[in-house]
């Protein structure tokens, strides 16, 4: 690995609930996150994440806006490095598709952003999903 991955990740939302799919893949490999995907060379963060909404779990969404970064840096217990990726997560809105399970997302749940439960989620997830539910209700104009 000569550098670090820059992936995108949404927290869609669709009443009220947000969907959380539990990763099918490396790194972090049966931990639950957000749906999303490296961003290809010559394309735009909210193009990639939407894209890879389309493509890992079939829906489509309406970005809301730009949450945060999350760096996922991983090392093997001889202190190899294993993974790094720099994610940009994004908020939006369901737009349409039935959430379906892949070789990249195995399992796929709508949970409430605030109490997503006792899912065993990637480092950082709940303060992201706390972030994205105030974007969505400062855009809504409802209290978070």
């Amino acid at each position: 690995m000569s550098r670090p991955v820059l992936a995108a990740s949404i927290a869609v939302f669709r009443d009220g609930k947000v969907l959380l799919a539990q990763r099918g893949k490396a790194p972090a490999r049966g931990l639950f996150s957000l749906p999303g995907g490296r961003i290809e060379p010559g394309e735009r963060m909210a193009e990639a994440v939407l894209r890879e909404l389309q493509e890992e779990v079939g829906l489509t969404a309406r970005i809301a806006g730009f949450v945060d970064h999350v760096e996922h840096i991983e090392h093997s217990p001889d202190g190899a490095l294993v993974a790094h990726a720099v994610i940009c997560a994004f908020a939006g809105y369901w737009t349409g598709g039935e959430a379906m399970i892949s070789d990249e997302a195995q399992a796929l749940l709508w949970v409430d952003p605030l109490d997503p439960g006792d899912l065993p989620m990637t480092r950082g997830l709940p303060d992201i999903l706390r972030k994205a539910q105030q974007l969505i209700a400062r855009e809504t104009g409802q209290a978070a």
